[in-house]
């Protein structure tokens, strides 16, 4: 139950809730998007494909090496933004009349 992925031309496998990789910067990088709760093999695979898609690299396939897609922003602005309100949008809204 391992999950392998390439990023920066380094090969990583991802086994137990636990990066393993030859280069010590990209091994760090990888252990701080580690998921210690990742245990069965569908887990290992949907986390490796998450860090592979944060890092813009491939995920061993059955069929070879694909490139990982990039996932959905965690964050959004409308989270902490409040809505704008139309009548007020503008590069001069301050010089408008209020009601």
């Amino acid at each position: 139950m391992t999950a392998r992925i390439r990023v920066y031309g380094k090969e990583a496998i991802f086994t137990q809730g636990h990066w393993t990789c030859d280069d010590e910067s990209l091994q760090a990088m990888l252990q701080s998007l580690a998921d210690p709760r990742a245990v069965t093999e569908e887990q290992e695979r949907t986390h490796a494909l998450y860090a592979a898609g944060r890092l813009g690299g491939l995920i061993a396939t059955e069929y070879g090496w694909e490139a990982a897609p990039h996932p959905e922003a965690e964050i959004k602005m409308e989270d902490f933004a409040p809505a704008r309100q139309p009548e007020r949008a503008g590069w001069l809204s301050f010089l408008r009349r209020r009601k």
